[in-house]
């Protein structure tokens, strides 16, 4: 019995999804339709339509996953120790100088070989 009721359980939240998915294209097809009249018509009614269709989603069993999946992502964030504004420009800094360097020794390194390739076919003048 226990089978049959998670078979009718995930028939169920797979007619949502669907019911979801038709939502969606719709509220999208609707958009188009109604956006010659209104902007503001078509964009206040595909965000209706949007909510609904989330609220269906979120209504499933991956819908509840996937929330409290974000809400553990959330509490996460929380916890990480950012850095202060003083390591932050510290390190943009240093970001800034090693490109700097990395790329004049890549251009020196292209004009050795231009030298060398221009040397080697005679090219050079």
């Amino acid at each position: 019995m226990n089978s049959r009721a998670e078979a009718r359980g995930a028939s169920l939240d797979t007619i949502k999804l669907v019911a979801a998915a038709f939502l969606l294209v719709g509220g999208i097809v609707a958009f188009y339709l109604l956006k010659p009249l209104s902007t503001l018509l078509a964009v206040v009614g595909l965000l209706i339509i949007s909510g609904v269709a989330a609220f269906a989603v979120f209504k499933t069993e991956r819908g509840r996953t996937l929330w409290q999946f974000a809400g553990d992502a959330r509490m996460e964030v929380r916890k990480v120790v950012w850095p202060s504004r003083q390591e932050t420009i510290q390190t943009t800094l240093v970001v800034i100088v090693m490109v700097l360097i990395v790329g004049i020794v890549l251009w020196l390194f292209d004009m050795m070989l231009m030298g060398i390739l221009r040397f080697l076919t005679g090219q050079g003048g």
